[in-house]
């Protein structure tokens, strides 16, 4: 612990030489700083949200400036290629994408060691991530649903397809044979998937020192509260406003101008000052966690991108099976027709619904009442309150497992001290079978008698890792479900009053 305290001391203190500050006195001469946090900020350690953050070391108020980052201090592309056997090499591959690049200057100035002018930021990246192109295939299959699967396999899949691309030219560099693996590769596009921050000037993003310390905050209610009136105006999906590459689009807390648009002021690159500065997004008591809102995701894409998930989303959505008719009874996009993180439908899906449920000769003259939100009929409003509950329980009855099944499990987790205890704890679930699963992906069946006796080597660590996280999120999209079934037996309840 001494040790891993002086060497936070020694990366705050080389930040501050690079002009890095939390300063509100732009004027005060950074030599003369020993660390480049404690006007505002430092860090904490938040052990129910997020672990290692940034906490307020004074009342902050929402919108004031609480971190300044210079661009000399940013790890990007461009400055890395100040190498010149690395530009010199790079210029010979441009097939290769923006991200890959950023990805081989990362692992280029990991090689270099103690050499690296970054040396002290690169020491304290995290050692593994847990997105889903580090999941293995037993971690994979405990997701469950076919869309997480599909997501997963594909992020494996790509990750392995960009690492090939990039081999000729990390062989010609002359990478050390454990930085031309896939593992290492893995590990660098990780960081830069879940680390880095937008920049004008380069879509591969920037690693950031010190801002890449505050954890996430969904943004709230405020901003999907406005879903109605974007779909009303365009057919664009969440997935328009999330980075192809997975990097932090620092948005806000949004000041609204009008019902059209949300001006989103995180933070972010400003020419004026050659900076990335930060904000406030709220207002903070000293000691409280200071949060960064750097987009709208999913559960399912925050692990996809930066290996976490929230106990409780705002912005979570899952979306079910529905009838080919269902699509072409409609203009809403598929990926309009979803259900909220509460199990409420969304406004698109619950519109389309009213329609395929009306004769096709009648959508015409009321198709104006669906499009506006309005219930069609008492008998309409019934049948698809009665056909969403029906698919709901057919999704969640097709799944291996129940959401207390699941629940009985991660609690058995959280308390179990070793797989003895576990497997103890479990032994009458049906959850049993996946255990015995876990341990035979990792070749500890050698004799299933005596688990008091197996020890689980750093890799099986870090798979059941990544299983908690999978139950994790199944369980909060069979609770999305069980939600919706709720929702839909209170309205019939109405309808039928």
């Amino acid at each position: 612990m001494e040790q891993e305290k002086q060497s936070l001391e020694t990366f705050l203190t080389w930040a501050a030489q690079l002009g890095i500050s939390d300063s509100t006195n732009t004027q005060q001469p950074q030599h003369s700083l020993s660390s480049c946090l404690g006007s505002s900020l430092c860090v904490s350690h938040f052990p129910h949200s997020g672990g290692r953050g940034l906490g307020a070391v004074r009342d902050l108020r929402k919108g004031e400036v609480v971190l300044r980052v210079p661009k000399s201090a940013l790890m990007t592309r461009e400055s890395v290629m100040e190498d010149k056997k690395l530009c010199d090499a790079v210029n010979k591959h441009s097939y290769l994408s923006s991200a890959q690049i950023l990805v081989v200057c990362l692992l280029y100035e990991m090689g270099k060691g103690k050499t690296s002018r970054w040396h002290p930021y690169l020491v304290h990246l995290p050692h593994t991530y847990d997105v889903l192109a580090m999941f293995g295939e037993f971690e994979k299959r405990a997701l469950q649903v076919d869309e997480a699967l599909w997501v997963t396999e594909k992020a494996i899949l790509k990750s392995k397809s960009e690492w090939k691309e990039a081999h000729t030219l990390m062989e010609d560099l002359m990478f050390r044979p454990q930085l031309l693996t896939f593992k290492a590769w893995v590990w660098a596009a990780a960081t830069i998937s879940s680390r880095t921050l937008h920049i004008p000037w380069d879509e591969a993003g920037c690693l950031c020192p010190v801002g890449d310390l505050f954890n996430y905050d969904a943004p709230g209610e405020e901003l999907s509260g406005i879903e109605d009136v974007e779909h009303l105006t365009s057919d664009s999906s969440i997935h328009d406003t999330v980075l192809s590459n997975g990097d932090k689009n620092i948005l806000l807390d949004a000041e609204q101008h009008d019902s059209h648009s949300q001006r989103l002021t995180d933070g972010g690159f400003e020419e004026d000052v050659n900076a990335y500065c930060f904000y406030a997004r709220l207002h903070y008591k000293k000691g409280d966690q200071v949060l960064l809102c750097y987009g709208t995701y999913t559960n399912l894409e925050l692990l996809e991108h930066y290996g976490f998930l929230l106990p409780e989303n705002p912005n979570d959505k899952i979306f079910i099976p529905l009838e080919p008719a269902i699509y072409s009874s409609t203009s809403w996009s598929k990926e309009s027709l979803y259900i909220h993180h509460n199990g409420k439908p969304s406004f698109a899906l619950l519109a389309a619904l009213r329609l395929w449920a009306t004769p096709q000769n009648k959508r015409r003259s009321v198709g104006h009442l669906a499009y506006s939100g309005s219930p069609l009929s008492a008998d309409n409003e019934i049948l698809i309150m009665k056909w969403l509950s029906k698919t709901c329980n057919a999704v969640l009855k097709n799944l291996p497992t129940s959401i207390d099944e699941d629940t009985m499990l991660l609690s058995a987790m959280d308390n179990s001290q070793d797989l003895f205890t576990l497997m103890e704890t479990t032994k009458l679930m049906t959850s049993k079978h996946e255990i015995y699963s876990f341990l035979e992906a990792h070749n500890n069946m050698k004799d299933v008698n005596s688990f008091a006796n197996i020890l689980l080597s750093r890799k099986a660590k870090r798979s059941m890792d990544r299983w908690k996280l999978a139950i994790q999120w199944r369980v909060r999209y069979k609770k999305v479900l069980v939600d919706c079934i709720s929702y839909c037996n209170e309205m019939l309840e109405s309808c039928m009053k």
